[in-house]
């Protein structure tokens, strides 16, 4: 072979080698491009609603089978500094629980805007409520699907007359507990329309807990007086609202926040009594400097 061919060949194959390279890096360069995009046009994180109460299923036997439902959000972003820490009356307290599922046409999601495309960042409050009828005719309505709109609702919890913790609507969800309301609070006037064609509501940053109405209620010819509840109501349900980060001053009921004229729930309601079993299940948590 002569010196010119051989040197052709060697010249050849460099050029090959070279050309390969080049096409190796520019694929790599495309592949780091197509990532970087998926990764910028990828669906926002949703935040987690970690001031509600959230499910504690502290009576349960086999309480880590017994978590893995829908209740809890994956999502840990953006998570709220706490200021309310649990106690040890909290810990020692251990009410019964049911997780029901309710049909998806009594709840929604929690929206980020409202109906004009203005941001959303109202604070959570806790509504109260009562069922009016047993508990179990309560549930009955929420597993029935329901296409009018006036017709829906739901609550995230109930609490029958023995203290049994029923959670229904998980607190990342809208539940459809209070339909014409408005919240008045220390920032003002409170209410957010989601739906053009229906009065706005607290629904959107609401979290609904009812408690089951006594049996002599049912059959009454008035609906606003009653026995009362049960004091493992209301351990319950100071329990459950020690599980959240909600203050005091936004924990309300169905009666003060309705602009019908037409609820009166919770009747015979003993507020007081409440604060003092919230006081005794968390605490304000200390700041150290």
């Amino acid at each position: 072979m002569r010196f010119t061919d051989w040197a052709t060949r060697v010249m050849f194959i460099s050029l090959m080698l070279a050309a390969l390279s080049i096409v190796l890096l520019i694929g790599r360069g495309t592949q780091v491009e197509n990532n970087t995009i998926t990764s910028n046009t990828s669906k926002p994180e949703v935040t987690v609603w970690s001031q509600y109460p959230q499910a504690e299923f502290q009576s349960a036997k086999e309480p880590k089978q017994k978590s893995q439902g829908v209740l809890k959000s994956p999502v840990k972003t953006n998570q709220p500094v706490a200021r309310y820490a649990t106690t040890q009356a909290f810990a020692q307290y251990k009410p019964n629980y049911q997780i029901v599922s309710v049909d998806p046409s009594n709840y929604g999601e929690r929206y980020t805007t409202d109906v004009n495309g203005t941001p959303l960042n109202n604070q959570p409050i806790i509504v109260l409520h009562e069922t009016g009828y047993s508990a179990s005719s309560a549930i009955n309505f929420f597993q029935v699907t329901h296409t009018d709109e006036n017709v829906q609702a739901s609550y995230h919890a109930l609490i029958k007359l023995d203290g049994t913790v029923v959670y229904l609507v998980p607190p990342d969800k809208r539940a459809f507990g209070a339909a014409n309301s408005v919240f008045e609070g220390s920032e003002g006037l409170e209410t957010v329309k989601t739906n053009p064609t229906l009065p706005p509501s607290v629904n959107n940053f609401a979290y609904h807990v009812s408690l089951e109405t006594p049996p002599d209620s049912y059959d009454s010819g008035s609906q606003e007086t009653h026995s009362g509840y049960t004091e493992a109501q209301y351990n319950s349900l100071a329990w459950l609202i020690a599980q959240s980060q909600v203050p005091e001053d936004r924990i309300t009921t169905h009666k003060l926040v309705d602009r019908s004229s037409k609820k009166v729930d919770p009747i015979n309601f003993d507020g007081n009594k409440l604060l003092d079993l919230l006081n005794i299940y968390r605490q304000v948590r200390p700041i150290y400097r």
